[in-house]
């Protein structure tokens, strides 16, 4: 075989294992119905994956390229809080889009193990709700910050796989909810000024970069003592 078609045929059985997962998410998959979708026989499968986990740590890769592939295609927005929504949306789209690359990345869950390729895409989280947590944003860490969007951003994925329907609003709900949780818009007293934040924040040309961030920092000491005040009463 020649490189090219040993690529081939290799790209092909990673491709037909995630098909045959996506049929039935969950599921066991055989590894002859993967040979014969493809035409070829165990021997070979063999040769290139070793063994029927190496197929399966093949078509997780696999999965992770083609995310972070169409991730790094979208241009960031310069706003941090709304990347994490854009990434949100990506992310959901990807999902329905490729479901047998995505239970496995994501859905196939074993106590204590995370596949390597998992830490890439969660390094680019973890760098928004850190440039977030900078400007002062955030109301919790931004580790956590971003373990909440991840945790909720999978849950609601993987129920759309499940029902085969996509669901929109309640993507776009859980997604503005989580927002709100970890940015405290949705729950803190001085409502108002987190909103002030957002718009100063999403929208630097306004004032100038400096300028903004200077403000934020003024509405967010606002913010603060107002939540204290609030508390003092109760």
């Amino acid at each position: 075989m020649t490189g090219s078609a040993t690529g081939d045929t290799r790209e092909r059985l990673i491709v037909a294992a995630a098909d045959l997962i996506a049929a039935s998410p969950g599921e066991d998959f055989s590894l002859r119905a993967v040979c014969d979708a493809v035409g070829v026989k165990m021997p070979t499968l063999y040769h290139f994956f070793g063994s029927k986990q190496g197929l399966v740590d093949a078509v997780i890769e696999r999965g992770f390229d083609l995310y972070l592939g169409e991730k790094s295609a979208m241009e960031s927005s310069g706003d941090p809080i709304q990347d994490i929504r854009a990434g949100w949306d990506a992310h959901v789209a990807f999902g329905l889009a490729n479901p047998g690359f995505y239970t496995l990345m994501y859905g196939k869950v074993s106590p204590g193990v995370s596949p390597a390729p998992q830490s890439r895409p969660s390094a680019i989280l973890l760098s928004l709700t850190t440039r977030a947590a900078e400007q002062g944003r955030l109301v919790v860490p931004a580790e956590q910050a971003a373990a909440h969007v991840l945790v909720t951003n999978i849950g609601v994925t993987l129920r759309q796989i499940i029902l085969a329907a996509a669901d929109p609003e309640l993507s776009a709900a859980v997604r503005e909810g989580t927002i709100a949780a970890i940015t405290g818009t949705g729950t803190r007293p001085d409502n108002a000024l987190s909103a002030a934040v957002e718009i100063a924040a999403s929208h630097p040309e306004i004032l100038g970069r400096a300028e903004t961030q200077l403000l934020i920092q003024w509405l967010t000491r606002l913010g603060d003592r107002a939540l204290d005040a609030s508390e003092e009463l109760r």
